[in-house]
Protein backbone atom coordinates (compact mmCIF):
# COMPACT_ATOMS: atom_id res chain seq x y z
CA UNK A 1 0.00 0.00 0.00
CA UNK A 2 1.34 3.34 -1.14
CA UNK A 3 1.25 6.14 1.11
CA UNK A 4 2.39 9.92 1.85
CA UNK A 5 1.45 12.60 3.95
CA UNK A 6 -0.92 15.13 4.16
CA UNK A 7 0.76 18.33 4.19
CA UNK A 8 -1.83 19.87 6.31
CA UNK A 9 -2.33 17.10 9.33
CA UNK A 10 0.47 15.05 8.65
CA UNK A 11 -1.59 12.14 8.49
CA UNK A 12 -0.61 9.22 6.03
CA UNK A 13 -3.10 9.04 3.04
CA UNK A 14 -3.76 6.14 1.05
CA UNK A 15 -2.94 6.69 -2.55
CA UNK A 16 -4.40 4.27 -5.15
CA UNK A 17 -2.90 2.31 -8.11
CA UNK A 18 0.37 1.46 -8.26
CA UNK A 19 2.20 -2.11 -8.00
CA UNK A 20 1.24 -2.73 -4.06
CA UNK A 21 -2.62 -2.58 -4.73
CA UNK A 22 -2.29 -4.65 -8.43
CA UNK A 23 -0.88 -7.45 -6.15
CA UNK A 24 -3.68 -7.18 -2.99
CA UNK A 25 -6.17 -6.10 -5.16
CA UNK A 26 -6.78 -3.32 -2.98
CA UNK A 27 -10.48 -1.47 -3.74
CA UNK A 28 -9.83 1.22 -1.74
CA UNK A 29 -9.76 4.82 -3.44
CA UNK A 30 -7.21 7.60 -2.91
CA UNK A 31 -7.70 9.77 0.41
CA UNK A 32 -6.48 12.99 -1.38
CA UNK A 33 -5.01 15.14 -3.97
CA UNK A 34 -2.56 17.39 -4.67
CA UNK A 35 -3.33 21.25 -5.39
CA UNK A 36 -1.68 23.78 -6.87
CA UNK A 37 -1.64 27.23 -5.67
CA UNK A 38 -0.92 31.08 -7.89
CA UNK A 39 2.32 31.22 -6.28
CA UNK A 40 3.34 27.86 -8.13
CA UNK A 41 3.11 25.50 -4.42
CA UNK A 42 1.89 22.30 -4.61
CA UNK A 43 0.78 20.85 -1.53
CA UNK A 44 -0.82 16.99 -0.96
CA UNK A 45 -3.79 17.40 1.16
CA UNK A 46 -6.12 14.46 3.01
CA UNK A 47 -9.84 15.25 1.63
CA UNK A 48 -10.87 16.07 5.25
CA UNK A 49 -8.23 19.30 5.00
CA UNK A 50 -9.16 20.13 1.77
CA UNK A 51 -12.80 20.78 3.67
CA UNK A 52 -11.46 22.73 5.81
CA UNK A 53 -10.06 25.45 3.69
CA UNK A 54 -11.38 28.78 3.13
CA UNK A 55 -13.03 29.54 -0.53
CA UNK A 56 -10.45 31.19 -2.11
CA UNK A 57 -7.19 29.22 -0.40
CA UNK A 58 -3.55 30.40 -0.96
CA UNK A 59 -0.33 28.07 0.17
CA UNK A 60 -0.37 30.36 3.61
CA UNK A 61 -3.88 28.29 4.46
CA UNK A 62 -2.00 25.14 4.05
CA UNK A 63 0.69 25.88 6.89
CA UNK A 64 -2.69 26.94 9.38
CA UNK A 65 -4.52 23.88 8.76
CA UNK A 66 -1.41 22.16 11.09
CA UNK A 67 -2.41 24.73 14.00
Amino acid sequence: MASEPCDGCGADVHIAGGVADMWSFSQESTGGMILEFGDDTEHFLCYECIERLPDHPNAGDVGALSE
